[in-house]
This record gives structure tokens, C-alpha cells and sequence, in this order.
């Protein structure tokens, strides 16, 4: 079982965890569209804050196994917890400030997905996902960067469609890692059995 061990497993479920909040808040924020700016900042203080700690959760559980991919995590959950305190702490910024914020977590995170899929890759190549997620939120992070005035509906069409593309993704990944996990399963257990 050296392939996916139970490090994989756990932080799997953890990142399934963080894509279920990225889910729940692109569906809330497509379908209310016209929420003030302090709901919107309490549910995104709230999504990051979630997606930061299980994201913290799947590195420190990396490192508690010894392994040498934890970095990725570790730095991406807490720029995710940290940015949800200020977006909380600070509730009076102004909008435009939140957009950048969005654009932050979303460059930050998505470039730690991206980096840990590839550390991940020698274990298993489903983390193709975790990097698609990963290149799908750093690229709407520079383009809510570069264009932050286009319009308050569309850019909150975009963090909605950003929040459930990236959240699929993770889920996706998430999935596959417990097929792959079960597979191997089925695979060596009659072995073990058989050579007792």
C-alpha cells in the first residue's frame, strides 16, 4: 500500500471537505447575486477561513506522516485562515478591497494546489485534478486582478462559477483518490489472504 496511504486518504477527505464549502459558497453566491457587500463578506471570511483550515488539517496530517509534501498545504491553509480573520476583523473594507482579497486567496491557493499536485504526482496520477483546480484559481485570481471594475454582477458571476468550478475539481480529485484507494484494496487483500 505504498502507493496511497493513509496520509493521502485523510487529507483527500480534508480537501473533499474544502471543496464542499467551495461549492456551497459559489451555488449561494450565483443564486443571490444581490446579497449586500457584509453578507457577502461574512460568507467569504467564512468559505476561507473553512477552506483554510482543512487545507492546514491535510498538511499537518502530511507532516505528522513524515512526508515532505506538507509545505503546500500548510502555507496555502493558513493564508486561507489568515485572510478570512482579516476578512472578518475588517468587515468595513470596501469592495474593492474585497475583490482583491478574492483575487489573493485565489492566486495564493491555487498556486499551493498546483504545487502540491505535482508532489503528489509519483503517488498517484489522479492529482491532475488538484492541479486543475489549482491553475483554475490562480487564473481567476489575475483576472479579477487585472480587472476589477467590470462590473459588480459579473464579478460576482465569476467568484460563483470560480467557487463551484474549483470546488468540482477538488471533489473530483478527492473521489478518485478513495477509487484508487479501494481498488488497491480489492487488489492486495485476497494476496495477503492467500499468503497467510
Amino acid at each position: 500500500m505504498n502507493v496511497i496511504d493513509n496520509t493521502i486518504k485523510r487529507s483527500s477527505r480534508m480537501l473533499a471537505l474544502a471543496g464542499f464549502a467551495s461549492v456551497a459558497f459559489g451555488v449561494i453566491v450565483l443564486v443571490k447575486p444581490g446579497m449586500s457587500l457584509i453578507a457577502l463578506l461574512a460568507l467569504f471570511g467564512a468559505f476561507t477561513f473553512v477552506a483554510g483550515a482543512f487545507m492546514l488539517g491535510a498538511g499537518l496530517e502530511h507532516l505528522a506522516q513524515r512526508r515532505t509534501d506538507w509545505v503546500p498545504y500548510v502555507l496555502g491553509g493558513l493564508s486561507g485562515i489568515a485572510i478570512g480573520a482579516v476578512t472578518f476583523f475588517r468587515p468595513g473594507v470596501t469592495g474593492i478591497v474585497l475583490l482583491y482579497l478574492i483575487a489573493a486567496w485565489a492566486i495564493v491557493s491555487g498556486l499551493y494546489e498546483v504545487v502540491a499536485a505535482f508532489d503528489l504526482w509519483d503517488d498517484t496520477h489522479e492529482s491532475i485534478w488538484l492541479g486543475i483546480a489549482g491553475v483554475l484559481s490562480a487564473a481567476f485570481g489575475v483576472l479579477i486582478a487585472i480587472y476589477p471594475a467590470s462590473g459588480a454582477l459579473a464579478i460576482l458571476w465569476l467568484i460563483g462559477i470560480w467557487a463551484v468550478a474549483t470546488g468540482v475539481a477538488e471533489l473530483v480529485y478527492a473521489f478518485r483518490m478513495h477509487q484508487t484507494e479501494s481498488q488497491l484494496k480489492q487488489t492486495f487483500e485476497p494476496h495477503t489472504a492467500a499468503s497467510s
